[in-house]
């Protein structure tokens, strides 16, 4: 009888070890299902997402988000090449970048670590000091790029606007990006009674729509328009079939795009031709 319970309450200790060992293997493949990407889709809708906090909760960033789109609206007034163009381009981006990977590390660290703690401090000055080499780098990069054009400035200056419609096409895409990108962060928020979490425009839908307007605006081929407009219709429509926006988020992302990237040329062009 001895060895019979014995028997028994070793069998009962490897069942309920089996069947904790089945719950945390559950829990580890829950805890997967949350944590992982499970369509090419889904890491595209949490980048965005994480663009999204970024912009609504970090000061810094907002200001740098205006900057940027006060600097591409300069840069319009002196005629850059395409390296130039280019290498002023990465060097907004850098700066972003870099302010998003600071506030990423001082989420971390601040996810983990509630008291001072002097490694804590090193990571998040450490972070904070990649912002500062990439504000240099700008500033380094700005005195190249514009020092002797403004020198030299007169004022035919503001032809040079006219004369580079690539320069234009990439400004007019940067500003209708960061300025959907307001917009979805203004409802997101949820403060406001316009725009809030029931009304999210489509970001991919207005910056489609506005390289559609870009493209009618510099083309006269007409085949190439009607394909433009076929894959800007195609973006919208995705969007929809997703589930992600409604009908009518999408047409006023449409149109944001649309009469934002024609105010634009309408103000370059008309003004300063």
């Amino acid at each position: 009888m001895e060895q019979k319970n014995s028997s028994k309450q070793k069998n009962n200790k490897n069942s309920i070890k089996e069947e904790n060992s089945e719950k945390a293997q559950n829990n580890e493949n829950k805890k997967d299902e949350r944590l992982g990407n499970h369509r090419p889709l889904d890491s595209w809708k949490n980048a965005f997402n994480g663009i999204i906090y970024a912009t609504t909760t970090q000061g810094n960033i907002k200001k740098q988000l205006l900057i940027a789109v006060a600097v591409v609206i300069i840069s319009l007034f002196f005629n850059l090449n395409r390296a130039e163009f280019l290498c002023f381009l990465f060097t907004i981006v850098l700066i972003i970048f870099a302010e998003m990977v600071n506030t990423a590390i001082e989420t971390v660290v601040d996810l983990y670590v509630d008291v001072y703690h002097p490694k804590a401090k090193i990571a998040k000055d450490v972070a904070a000091g990649g912002v500062v080499i990439t504000t240099i780098n700008a500033i380094i990069v700005a005195y190249f790029l514009f020092f002797d054009k403004i020198a030299d400035i007169g004022l035919n200056f503001i032809k040079n606007v006219t004369n580079t419609p690539s320069h234009l096409a990439f400004a007019a895409i940067i500003i209708t990006a960061i300025a959907i990108l307001a917009v979805i962060a203004y409802a997101k928020s949820n403060k406001h009674k316009i725009l809030n979490k029931k009304f999210v425009p489509s970001g991919y839908t207005a910056i489609a729509f506005a390289a559609n307007t870009i493209i009618w605006i510099l083309t006269n081929n007409f085949i190439v328009l009607i394909l433009s407009l076929v894959i800007s219709i195609f973006v919208a429509e995705g969007r929809i079939e997703a589930k992600e926006h409604k009908l009518s988020e999408i047409i006023f992302s449409a149109a944001f795009g649309t009469l934002l990237v024609l105010i634009i040329y309408g103000v370059a062009v008309g003004t300063f031709v």
